[in-house]
């Protein structure tokens, strides 16, 4: 825990006034229109700069020559499919990635829009697994003033003129409206889930402008964080003498991104709601059998506000009214004529024609007056459809229904509960904001990078039965049905080689034990029970995989996000391992439905043959007891390990994350049921590992391949990061024993750990660190940022530290002055390897990267450990190099890693949420702070019987592959 001051951040290095005048900041203090004290800060007129990507050095593409050309043959494959391939690297976006991102918009798992700082809505992740990065620049708010009789005029778009994305191609498009903006006083406040862009005096020099956005992103409420909807609130303050009539006009064009507007079929229509809302319905045909999407653009009419709208305009004023034509109707009335709401369905538009919206909200503001006005955007696609053919209820139809049209009801809602929405969220937020322990930067970074959660991709279903295309299933014939999946139709979509393992099969029989079948059968049989009421009723013969789709005990549906855009693949484990934190902190239940998916798929095996890139060996998709590296691409939870450059069979974190995961879900939430129900998938995942244990020293060794995270950088032997985590684990596992009343699993692993941290320490420790393996390579003796990730689960579950501290604390200060302070004065972060000499380690392209989220997760270390200023300086250096004005640009986009020059390796990405990780150990969840200070470790009594017995197992013995990568799958012997 963080106590005490830290004095080494600047406290007030943001400070509003710095980009606000005071006055307008003093005028704008109603009704939540002035920006807070602490936000990310953005001037409008900020230069939004490309990108710069990374390369590997030539050396390092010799040695992935193989893979490459493989990669790029199955990429080829996937995409005569009509697929994207989970990993592709040589097909770039159309819009290259710039500094221009913001606060997206809506709230989780329905589909996400993101707003650039400047006001600009781009990448769009309607579909799941694709995103459309560049804007649709229809898409404006623009206003209209009038003064002294229309005498004085000020009409412009609401965002910058010189915007890359505006084409000035036609006379009767959007580049005849009037981009008067210079955005040199306007200003840009990002406090996630929340934005303010404040106008002061721009176009007109007496009007004070401010227009918050908010999004129903809200801690523990299931319900509304699921929306797909954000509001804007315009604060209207009018410093001038005479009164002003201003009009503000949202236009939207019926698009999803892209040239999806090309398809044609599209069509808009006008409707009226209750409480005054009023707006534009735009139904969006999509292209290849997608899921239809309706958007709603609203406003709200009172007293004092007017709501028009015109339902359709178009470019090039064919059929429809011009978008020119359009802005001069407001130039010279301020609205739209009220017959337009009688106007109905507009005819579908044509192949290549795009439709546009507009609705108007017309207000009176008296001289030093203020007024308010609301819109409201809604895009409601209720199925989600993955592209093997399974389609999924979302969330939010729970409560809304399935129907295109609850898009009016989502506007309603949120124009009607969108201020009791800012009381929840100021009331999560600022017990942090108003933490004097804590740096600024800190606070409002820890919010941002939570931007993730709803731009990563995020789809949240409502926890039914798919509804299966069979036309696209595998295994299928080709005549097309769709039908809400049951057993029978889930098991005839698949063929004989895919394993659906029964519960029943599971709990009699289905793990591997590796020889001691007592310790995890036994206890399987007697828990065996709980496993059935996990699964929500249904029969034993119902296969694993389908249990995995199913809804669980938590009642929160079924959660999933991306590694990021660029790494198409749900839910990738070993890297939920940092981002998890997260989740636990603000939505627990979401967490636990993860953790249980997970712990389902330990128990399920797929024998249909995959070809793994790195080698070009093939083996079987996912072996029974392995943790599988994430839950699919193109068919979630029934396809399972999308990843295929290596068998990740064969990686030595996946498992142990699962039981340390476990384990910290389990103590954080005091979930006793919880802990029953995923035992036996603990249990069935530590006997796994049992064959890397080849020397039966307890320790796990690697196999002389990058068989870890760290996917491109080969480990020998022991290495401490591996080995660290099977040591947390091994203690994880055996407290959780003792806690759930299994002696026998509980004496078996404590004696494993008492033996393995012995070797641990002798083969690695060298005085100041832990080696980075226990090989002869050149980089076996490299200092890795990441090597105690084992003891910082360790310390996040409250059990006792696996090294006396003091080694802790000396290896900590070493990653401290070599992977944090030599690189650029620790303003980059912490550089994976750094070899003795203060030398970056150039082993690879990962061991000479900075990982943001890997940083977050050290800095955290640190914290727990009670080194304060190393701890906050060392993810300081993430925002400076991500977030701050100085740095590369990489704001609500931070990337995996960077290089040290900044170059970026895929932006988007899920491991740098592992900053909640950080406020984890500033604020550790009440149950873990309450708890007994016993080692319970110590309670764990080892008879001489079970010692005896663990001395004589034997151990299956697989002779390593020295290779950089393995030549043979593997095959589990069960």
């Amino acid at each position: 825990m963080v106590s005490g001051h830290i004095f080494h951040c600047r406290k007030n290095s943001w400070p509003a006034e710095e980009y606000v005048g005071r006055t307008a900041l003093q005028l704008l203090d109603f009704d939540g229109g002035a920006p807070p004290e602490q936000a990310w800060r953005r001037r409008l007129n900020s230069h939004a700069n490309i990108l710069k990507e990374f390369s590997v050095t030539f050396m390092e593409a010799m040695r992935m020559m193989s893979l490459g050309l493989r990669l790029w043959s199955y990429v080829r494959e996937e995409a005569s499919h009509g697929r994207k391939a989970p990993i592709d690297p040589f097909t770039k976006e159309r819009c290259k990635p710039s500094a221009s991102q913001g606060v997206p918009l809506g709230g989780m798992g329905s589909g996400s829009i993101s707003r650039g700082f400047r006001g600009e809505f781009k990448n769009w992740h309607i579909i799941p697994g694709l995103c459309e990065s560049s804007p649709v620049m229809e898409n404006q708010f623009s206003i209209f003033v009038s003064r002294d009789g229309g005498n004085k005029k000020y009409s412009s778009v609401l965002a910058p003129g010189h915007h890359e994305g505006l084409k000035k191609n036609s006379d009767s498009g959007i580049s005849s409206w009037d981009w008067n903006l210079s955005g040199q006083h306007s200003t840009y406040h990002a406090l996630f889930p929340r934005a303010w862009t404040v106008y002061d005096g721009e176009p007109d020099p007496d009007l004070k402008i401010s227009c918050r956005q908010i999004s129903p992103f809200i801690p523990h409420d299931y319900k509304d964080s699921s929306l797909p909807t954000s509001v804007f609130v315009y604060t209207l303050v009018n410093t001038g003498r005479d009164r002003a009539k201003v009009s503000l006009l949202m236009t939207w064009a019926n698009s999803i991104g892209g040239f999806s507007h090309n398809s044609g079929g599209h069509y808009n229509e006008p409707f009226i709601a209750e409480d005054g809302v009023s707006g534009v319905l735009l139904h969006h045909k999509t292209a290849k059998d997608n899921p239809p999407v309706t958007f709603a653009v609203a406003a709200c009419e009172t007293q004092n506000v007017n709501v028009t709208v015109l339902p359709v305009f178009g470019l090039s004023g064919q059929n429809h009214v011009s978008a020119k034509e359009m802005w001069n109707i407001m130039l010279q009335n301020g609205h739209f004529d009220r017959e337009n709401f009688s106007a109905g369905s507009s005819m579908p538009s044509s192949p290549g024609q795009k439709l546009c919206a507009a609705v108007s909200a017309s207000t009176w503001v008296e001289p030093h007056g203020r007024c308010t006005v609301v819109f409201a955007l809604a895009w409601s696609s209720p199925k989600v459809k993955f592209q093997k053919g399974c389609t999924y209820n979302r969330r939010y139809t729970q409560f809304y229904g399935t129907s295109e049209k609850s898009a009016v009801n989502l506007v309603h809602d949120a124009l009607t509960k969108y201020k009791l929405w800012e009381e929840e969220i100021e009331k999560w937020q600022n017990p942090i904001l108003k933490d004097e322990r804590l740096p600024e930067w800190y606070k409002f970074t820890l919010f941002n990078e939570l931007y993730f959660l709803v731009a990563g991709g995020t789809v949240w279903t409502d926890g039914q039965p798919p509804a299966i295309d069979e036309k696209n299933s595998p295994g299928s014939n080709q005549q097309k049905s769709s039908k809400r999946g049951t057993k029978d139709t889930k098991q005839g979509s698949v063929k004989d080689s895919h394993v659906n393992l029964t519960v029943e099969q599971v709990l009699h029989g289905g793990y591997m034990t590796n020889g001691d079948d007592h310790s995890v059968s036994k206890f399987a049989a007697v828990h065996g029970s709980q496993m059935q009421k996990q699964i929500n009723g249904l029969k034993s013969e119902e296969p694993i995989p389908y249990l995995i789709s199913k809804d669980g005990p938590e009642h929160v549906g079924k959660f999933l996000y991306l590694e990021g855009v660029e790494y198409i693949m749900w839910n990738t484990y070993d890297v939920h391992f940092y981002a998890s934190f997260a989740l636990l902190d603000l939505f627990p239940k979401i967490e636990l439905s993860v953790q249980r998916d997970f712990a389902n798929a330990v128990l399920y095996e797929d024998r249909r043959k995959v070809k793994f890139l790195a080698d070009g060996t093939s083996g079987i998709r996912k072996v029974k007891g392995a943790v599988p590296h994430d839950l699919g691409t193109h068919d979630p939870w029934h396809e399972m390990n999308a990843y295929n450059i290596h068998d990740t069979s064969k990686w030595k974190d996946l498992n142990p994350k699962f039981v340390l995961q476990i384990y910290r879900d389990f103590v954080a939430t005091g979930d006793m049921q919880f802990g029953r129900d995923v035992w036996p998938a603990v249990c069935a995942a530590m006997d796994y590992m049992d064959q890397f244990d080849r020397d039966g020293d307890g320790l796990i060794e690697n196999d002389g391949f990058p068989d870890q995270t760290y996917d491109a950088w080969t480990v020998h032997g022991i290495s401490a990061y591996c080995g660290c985590l099977w040591l947390a684990a091994l203690q994880a596992a055996a407290t959780m024993a003792h806690r759930l009343g299994d002696r026998h699993f509980a004496e078996k692993y404590k004696l494993k750990f008492i033996k393995a941290k012995a070797v641990y320490e002798a083969k690695l420790w060298n005085g100041s660190y832990f080696n980075y393996d226990s090989g002869t390579s050149s980089n076996s003796r490299s200092i890795q940022a990441d090597q105690l990730a084992g003891q910082w689960y360790t310390a996040s579950s409250g059990l006792p530290p696996l090294f006396d501290e003091h080694k802790i604390r000396t290896a900590l200060q070493k990653i401290f002055e070599f992977n944090v302070m030599k690189v650029k004065g620790g303003r980059m972060g912490s550089v994976n390897g750094m070899t003795p000499k203060g030398k970056v380690d150039e082993t690879c392209m990962q061991s000479r990267e900075i990982w943001t989220g890997v940083t977050y997760a050290v800095a955290a270390n640190m914290l727990l450990h009670g080194m304060e200023h190393q701890g906050f300086t060392t993810a300081e250096g993430i925002f400076i190099a991500g977030w701050s004005e100085e740095g590369y640009g990489y704001w609500f986009q931070t990337p995996e890693g960077w290089t040290t020059d900044g170059h970026y390796r895929s932006v988007v990405y899920m491991r740098p949420l592992a900053i909640w990780a950080i406020q984890y150990a500033v604020s550790p969840p009440k149950a873990i702070l309450e708890a007994p200070k016993v080692n319970l470790m110590d309670r764990i009594h080892i008879s001489p019987h079970m010692a005896r017995a663990i001395s004589e197992i034997s151990i299956r013995k697989i002779a390593p592959d020295n290779r950089c990568f393995p030549s043979s799958a593997f095959n589990c012997e069960c």
